[in-house]
């Protein structure tokens, strides 16, 4: 009985000294993994803040600027697009494409110095503003976390674990190569 007694014991002893070791792993997986969701949460509401805003942005902007049709078509192709994407890098690609949008919008509001000085537009344009800086940190507090995820996910032992687990890396928020392009607008005679 004793000679059973021995082997039983050292079982025991290595399956709790594994457990030991994954059990906090796990653990700070699983809270990483809920603390990333969280993060990116914010940039969809963010996000979704902005495609809000854009609407009434785009109304007050159309009483002055009719014959910009173009523009708003856009504008309104792009919230849409931003609205639908799913994945990051998707989502990433429409912001992109929309904040290139305003810009083009918020050049053709300089021709009219009317519209620059209406309330509701000087109201939508502050909202705006805030919304992209929240954005920004937003974006940035979710690829931090990402980096932090990653890090536990990809760095021994966490990734036997992780392995072990199906936990996989995250997909950051990246700007698409085309977000340092200024975007052009042109003015010419056919607008007037």
């Amino acid at each position: 009985m004793k000679k059973l007694l021995a082997p039983i014991i050292i079982i025991i002893a290595v399956i709790a000294l594994i457990a030991a070791m994954l059990v906090p792993r796990y653990n700070k997986l699983v809270s990483m993994d809920e603390q990333v969701d969280s993060k990116y949460a914010q940039v969809e509401n963010q996000l979704q803040r902005r495609v809000d805003l854009i609407p009434n942005l785009v109304n007050t902007v159309k009483g002055y600027a009719k014959h910009e049709e173009s523009i708003m078509k856009s504008i309104a192709d792009s919230r849409a697009r931003l609205a639908s994407a799913k994945t990051p890098q998707d989502q990433a690609n429409a912001n992109d494409e929309l904040t290139g949008n305003l810009n083009r919008l918020l050049v053709i509001s300089e021709k009219y110095p009317d519209l620059k000085a209406d309330k509701n537009y000087r109201q939508l344009m502050d909202e705006l503003a805030g919304t992209e800086n929240r954005l920004a940190v937003a974006r940035e507090d979710y690829n931090e976390g990402v980096k932090e995820y990653n890090g536990l996910v990809r760095k021994f032992p966490g990734s036997l674990v992780a392995g072990m687990f199906n936990f996989e890396k995250r997909e950051y928020f990246k700007a698409s190569a085309n977000a340092q392009n200024a975007p052009t607008v042109d003015f010419g005679d056919d607008h007037q």
